[in-house]
């Protein structure tokens, strides 16, 4: 574990001070687009805080190398090679588009080709640890690798969209899987803790904590298309390279052989849901964006001021509450799982759940409950006494001015 420690808190160091220089650079020759009408910040924003991450990666990938507690990671060095060179193809796709804005054909062809970079020289789906089940065939491996690895990189790019929102979500949900991936490898591999999953999740916190400072509201830098399609790709090569260290026949329901899950129902499925779990919320995000565009006709890539962060903040929250209730979500839905891992009996994972969500829920929908006492405050409100901002709460007055009467004027014939 210290091994790891130190290897994330170097890369956290790197990248914090190259996101300094990247920052100065950028402000220096004014390299940062003009503001958008979806997006959330009011003056003009560097967004290569990809450069910095990437870096950071490698710089940290190159110190492991050099580390023998790590050697066994490097002996077959194409799987490492392949995702650095995939990681280095779409960061340098992210920063054109943050730039110039690439068609969105253009930037999904990149991603596969990243993807497929990587599914091809090794880091694949190898087994679903499900009961003992592997994945049938090496093309089957293969296309469920590279479709993994773009669902994931859209996923995490589609939510994106206030300070601090990605690398928050990622270094929460990273951690959590670092913490699973190392109780895991206790168990099947107890001789040998070090492997390529949990370098990248250990890289990749250190690496979003680095960058965070940078990012956190107000942000000075965001990270940009390069950033968080370098984010999605880690953490999707993280779950799958794991998938690669585990035996499928170790895991076994019930069974007297099993050596993970034989006193619980579930503890066979983790290895399988807790991937899905730390991503859940940028998954129902990237689902309903592109169930939304689909069936507007437009391109599921397209943007739009629609997705949840920005329902939040639409609802009333002010940037950093809403990047909270993000955070909350991802705790809430990933650490029930790492629970069903860790203990026997399943109601730590239920009562947290249970709890958690209750608690998320209430926190969500906060500001409709007030919003509507303001506006029940306005609408009792006697007319002489009505304050501009009632006004703003009082939707007969918004009615009223979208047809042209006056305030508190209502036409003939208004029955309501």
């Amino acid at each position: 574990m210290r091994q790891y420690a130190l290897i994330a808190l170097a890369a956290m160091i790197i990248t914090w001070v190259l996101s300094l220089a990247v920052y100065r650079f950028a402000l220096r020759f004014k390299l940062y687009p003009p503001i958008r009408d979806r997006d959330m910040h009011s003056r003009p924003t560097p967004r290569l805080g990809g450069v910095a991450m990437f870096f950071g990666v490698t710089a940290a990938i190159a110190i492991a190398s050099l580390n023998p507690f790590f050697r066994v990671i490097f002996d077959d060095p194409g799987p490492i090679l392949a995702i650095l060179g995939a990681t280095l193809l779409i960061v340098v796709l992210g920063i054109v588009d943050d730039l110039i804005d690439l068609d969105w054909m253009i930037k999904l062809a990149g991603q596969f080709l990243a993807a497929g970079l990587i599914a091809w020289l090794g880091v694949q789906i190898y087994s679903l640890p499900i009961g003992g089940r592997t994945v049938g065939s090496s093309w089957m491996s293969f296309v469920m690798t590279v479709f993994t690895i773009v669902l994931v990189m859209n996923a995490i790019n589609f939510i994106d969209g206030l300070d601090g929102l990605v690398a928050g979500v990622a270094l929460i949900a990273n951690g959590v899987f670092f913490v699973y991936g190392y109780l895991l490898v206790q168990v099947t591999s107890p001789y040998n803790f070090f492997n390529l999953s949990l370098l990248i999740s250990a890289v990749l916190v250190g690496v979003c904590a680095g960058f965070l400072p940078m990012n956190w509201h107000p942000a000075k830098m965001f990270m940009g298309d390069a950033g968080a399609l370098l984010v999605g790709l880690l953490m999707a090569s993280s779950a799958i390279a794991i998938t690669g260290q585990i035996d499928p026949s170790a895991i076994e329901v019930g069974g007297s052989t099993g050596q993970l899950g034989s006193s619980q129902l579930v503890g066979a499925f983790i290895p399988l849901l807790l991937p899905f779990t730390i991503l859940i919320v940028p998954l129902l995000d990237f689902g309903l964006a592109v169930f939304r565009r689909l069936r507007a006709g437009k391109s599921p890539f397209s943007a739009d001021r629609l997705h949840l962060h920005h329902r939040l903040i639409d609802m009333g929250h002010t940037q950093m509450h809403a990047v909270l209730i993000f955070y909350a979500w991802t705790v809430v839905l990933s650490v029930p799982c790492l629970f069903l891992f860790i203990f026997d009996s399943y109601w730590y994972a239920l009562g947290f759940f249970v709890v958690g969500v209750v608690t998320c829920t209430a926190a969500t929908f906060a500001p409709l409950g007030k919003r509507k006492r303001r506006e029940v405050a306005a609408q009792l409100t006697p007319d002489e006494e009505t304050s501009e901002e009632q006004r703003e709460y009082d939707p007969l007055d918004t009615a009223e001015h979208s047809a042209g009467a006056s305030p508190r004027t209502r036409p003939e014939g208004h029955s309501s």
